[in-house]
Order: structure tokens, then sequence, then C-alpha cells
């Protein structure tokens, strides 16, 4: 049995020591510590993208919110007190626009302009009626002169001078209706463009080219009245109906506060312009008419307004500022005109860039903004010259 299981050895392969399959832990392990280089890499470089700034909060001064007390609210919308349906004088095909909504348009500016094709026709014909009124003219009075003379000397009778005294009449008549047609056919032509009332922005565009225009309705639904609607963005203000109980507390000239509900934290100076002497017997209410004190782009026609109709404001103490907020000077950098300047005001990861209307300047370097940021708005203090309208911003450590 023994020599058995010996010669059964014997016949055993010796394959030599076994050897066990290489780990794959060093790989995971290094590329998971590569993963948290590039991770950590990829968070530094996020934080530090942007510009760093400070931030500081802009803070009612003392008498700001307090000197006046609201006796009135009313709710209403902003109206252009000044807007036109910009149409031509006379009625033709549309032939070019040169408008969009929202394009800001000098006065006297090109608009539109029709198709003029009849009316240089016109133009044309005026013209030539006008040449041969004049060599009508050129020639009878030579012929008119000589038959005065004549009659002068007895060659000639008085009804011979009449008769040529009447036809060269007719012919400087006919002489000063020529120039008339021909002021009327330049007239026409300049009819074709479509320019400017006053300055303003578009707000419609209610024409395409190819399309009749005309000054009138014509009827069918084919026919435009005008090209568009321009507005005078100068002259916004905010009507209000007032309940006709209440229409004593409100008074022409007196302060208000407008508040858009676009921005309802943004408090607009403002100031009564006129009661409407009517009354809607329907809803009972009197239409006041508010003006702003303060021009912003961001004020728009119709938007939702809520006005509060303030009382006088009791006299401040001296040496108190009156009104505004306060803001490092560091905050703010110089505007082109003296009294004004520029913040950026904090949007998220951003800034904006906003124009202020400046006051006296207050201790601890601080200042007074009068107007174009609302209190409690966060505004961005760093470097001015890497600031600019949309930048990307961080927040550094002070």
């Amino acid at each position: 049995m023994n020599d058995t299981q010996t010669l059964l050895g014997r016949l055993k392969i010796d394959r030599g020591p076994e050897h066990e399959a290489p780990s794959r832990w060093p790989w995971i392990l290094a590329a998971l510590l590569l993963v948290a280089v590039l991770g950590a890499g990829a968070a530094y470089f996020l934080r530090e993208r942007g510009v760093p700034v400070q931030v500081v909060s802009a803070t009612p001064l003392p008498g700001s919110g307090g000197g006046a007390a609201s006796m009135l609210d009313a709710s209403g919308y902003v109206v252009a007190r000044r807007q036109a349906t910009v149409s031509a004088k006379i009625t033709g095909k549309l032939q070019e626009l040169y408008i969009e909504e929202g394009q800001r348009v000098a006065e006297g500016e090109i608009m539109a302009r029709l198709d003029d094709s009849n009316a240089q026709a016109r133009l044309l014909q005026a013209r030539a009626n006008l040449a041969a009124a004049r060599a009508a003219a050129d020639n009878i009075r030579p012929i008119y002169e000589r038959n005065r003379r004549q009659a002068a000397e007895g060659f000639i009778s008085t009804e011979a001078l009449e008769t040529s005294k009447a036809s060269y009449d007719a012919q400087q008549y006919a002489l000063h209706v020529a120039e008339a047609n021909l002021t009327i056919a330049e007239r026409d032509v300049a009819d074709t463009v479509i320019r400017a009332p006053f300055a303003g922005v578009v707000t419609t565009k209610a024409a395409q080219p190819g399309e009749i225009v005309s000054p009138i309705s014509a009827g069918g639904g084919f026919t435009r009245t005008g090209i568009g609607t321009l507005v005078d963005m100068d002259s916004l203000e905010v009507e209000v109906d007032v309940n006709e109980n209440f229409i004593n507390r409100v008074q022409g000239g007196k302060p208000a506060v407008v508040r858009l509900n676009a921005y309802p934290d943004w408090s607009i100076p403002a100031e009564v312009i006129a009661v409407i002497p009517t009354a809607d017997r329907s809803k009972a209410t009197v239409k006041v008419r508010v003006g702003f004190k303060d021009k912003d782009p961001r004020i728009l026609p119709e938007m939702g307004a809520r006005v509060s109709f303030l009382s006088e404001a009791p006299p401040d103490d001296p040496g108190t500022p009156r009104g505004g907020l306060s803001l490092p000077a560091a905050a703010v950098q110089s505007g082109p005109e003296s009294g004004t300047g520029i913040v950026y005001v904090l949007r998220d990861d951003h800034v904006e860039r906003r124009a202020v209307k400046l006051g006296a300047a207050l201790a601890g370097e601080q200042v007074t903004v009068l107007s174009g940021i609302s209190a409690g708005e966060r505004v961005a203090v760093g470097d001015f010259a890497k600031l600019q309208d949309g930048a990307q911003v961080r927040i550094a450590p002070p």
C-alpha cells in the first residue's frame, strides 16, 4: 500500500510555488485619491471665482421713516399723460418700418415710410405745370408791356389794352395756381414719411410693411389706423380713485409715497398733481393724479401701484439729516455729475449697477443716498475697476 502511494506521488507534476492573483485595491485607492484631489481643486476654483467684495446694507436715516404719517392709502395704475398712436396724414401702403417694441426714438426721427410712387409722379406733374405757366407768363409779359406803351402813345385803343391786361392777369393767376399745386405735391411726398411727434419709447408695433395705413378707419379690418404707440416715459404718473368720503384729506401739492406692486419694498417719493374736479357716481370715487419726483426706468405704464398720501412732516431738529439712506462712502463710486453716484446692488452672486442721488456727507465716512436704492438693499464694496453691471462676485471674509 505504501509502495503504491509512493509510486503515485512520483507521478505528480511539480508546478512550483503557487502565485496569488494580483490585488486591485491599490488602484482603487489611487483613483479615489485622484477624485478627491480634483474635487478639492474644483471647489477651490469655484470658491475663488468672481470679484471679491464686502456687503453693506442701506439703512434709513433718522427722520426718514417717521417724519410724515400716511393719512390715506389708495390703489391705482401708472399711466402716461403723453402718448400717441402714430399714423400717417394720408392713406398709403406701408413700405418700410423702422421701429420695434421697446425702442427709444427722438422727436422728429423717421419711424416709417409709405409708398411714395404716386406722390412722386404728382410732384413731377406739378413741376412741369409750373414750368409751363412760367414760360407762358414770360411770353405774355413783353406783349402786355408793349401794349401799354402803345396805348399811352395812342397807337392802340383802350379796349385792346384792357384785353391784353386781362390775358396777362389770367396768366399770372395760372402761375400762382401752379406754384400752389407744386407746394401741395411736395407736402404729399413729405407726408409719406412718418416721424415721431415727440421723444419716447415704442410700446406697440401695430403694422407691417405691405399693409395699408390710414389716419381714418376704412372698415373691413384690413386697414391699419396707425403704425404703433409711442409713450413719453417722462410723463408717467399714477392715477388713483379715492373714496369721495375721504377726498378732503387729499390736496394738490401735498407729499405722497408710491409703492409699485412689482417692487413692494421700493418707496418712491411723489406728490399730488391734481384732484380731478368731478366724481364717479357709479363708484363714489374721485380721480387723483400723483406725480413721481424721481424718474426711474423700472417704472412702466399700466403697472399696479399703491399710493400713501402723507401728512405734513414736522420740522426736524437742527443737525438731524432729513430723509434718505445711509451708506459707507466706500460703497459709492463718484458719478459723472455732482451729487450723483454709482452703487452695485447684490443680486444673488451677481451685482446690478444702479445710479443714485447723493445728499450731504455724514460722520464716520458715511454718505446720504436720497434716491436710487431702497432701505435694506445689500450693496457691494470692492474694486470699482473690476465691478460692472452683471458681474459675478463672491463675498470675501472681512
